[in-house]
């Protein structure tokens, strides 16, 4: 019997809130820029088995994001377990500024768990970041949880081309500064963009992700969460 992520029972412990998500645009640029001073970045101090992929997206209507989250094992290679939430939507879609539409349905999608995961898994961007406050570092902050940024699409920095074998990867660079890495996950596939979020280093953050492939281009946990969410907004396009 696979043996449980901790505090078996009990939500995913998040940090009071420490600012509002209304946000106005220039209001939210200054807290990332707050926040990023932080964030932690350094090798996790324990096993990361437990892995939750953490989603959201949009239904028609503009007025509500859904978010989901999948925690996958790892070691046996399956789903321990689910949650979808939903969130008002108060805030317009502006590059940069994502985890403010996002991260309060992936928190309360968090808050839904029964198990506590060892990592996230953010489908977006971690250090890569102009502020270097992606949404995996946001969110990994304020569930105080190691986070990883595994993005489909390069925000920001300039990289070579990394060899078409799986595994192959480069250094994603951002004004002199490594901010992440272009992995390739499926041969002869698309990369995707690797960077750290909170507690955690780059080198485990390319080792979690490579470990939790399934033969896509997405690693498990962030595919299946957007699966799930796929799942939802089609729901609600039918109602």
């Amino acid at each position: 019997m696979a043996m449980m992520p901790g505090r078996i029972g009990g939500a995913v412990k998040l940090a009071r809130q420490i600012h509002s998500w209304s946000a106005s645009p220039a209001e939210a640029v200054k807290i990332q820029q707050r926040l990023a001073s932080r964030i932690v970045r350094r090798a996790p101090r324990k096993a990361l088995r437990f892995v939750a992929g953490l989603d959201a997206a949009f239904p028609p209507g503009g007025k509500r994001c859904v978010a989901a989250v999948v925690v996958w094992d790892k070691e046996e290679r399956k789903v321990v377990e689910r949650a979808v939430a939903f969130a008002p939507l108060r805030f317009p879609y502006i590059p940069g500024l994502l985890s403010f539409r996002e991260a309060p349905a992936l928190l309360a999608a968090l808050r839904k768990l029964a198990v506590t995961p060892d990592v996230l898994m953010c489908d977006g961007q971690g250090l890569a970041h102009p502020r270097r406050l992606g949404i995996a570092c946001h969110v990994g902050l304020l569930a105080g949880l190691p986070s990883i940024g595994c993005a489909k699409s390069l925000l920001l920095g300039e990289h070579a081309v990394p060899g078409v074998r799986r595994g192959s990867r480069v250094p994603l660079i951002d004004r002199g500064e490594r901010v992440g890495t272009v992995l390739r996950t499926r041969a002869g596939v698309k990369p995707v963009y690797i960077s750290v979020g909170h507690l955690m280093d780059l080198d485990t953050a390319e080792r979690i992700v490579l470990a939790c492939g399934a033969g896509y281009r997405l690693p498990e946990p962030t595919r299946l969460a957007d699966q799930a969410v796929g799942r939802e907004a089609s729901a609600r396009r039918t109602h």
